[in-house]
């Protein structure tokens, strides 16, 4: 898992398809999402924690275009 794309792919193999329509809201549905997989179990601890650490760098993107 190298990119939000794969996530987005992680997540519609389950049944989730996440567009609101502004980048920052669709990650961090993103990421509550994925905390829900992990914590039922779906997702592996590896995979679970790579999938965060790549929303949580693009979050901080974000966060840092909105300052700009």
């Amino acid at each position: 898992m190298n990119s939000i794309y794969d996530i987005q792919q992680l997540l519609k193999k389950y049944g989730t398809v996440i567009y609101i329509g502004k980048r920052l809201y669709d990650l961090q549905l993103m990421e509550d999402e994925l905390k829900e997989l992990y914590q039922s179990q779906l997702v592996d601890p590896k995979e679970f924690q790579t999938a965060l650490l790549i929303i949580r760098h693009e979050i901080q993107i974000e966060k840092e275009k909105q300052i700009d």
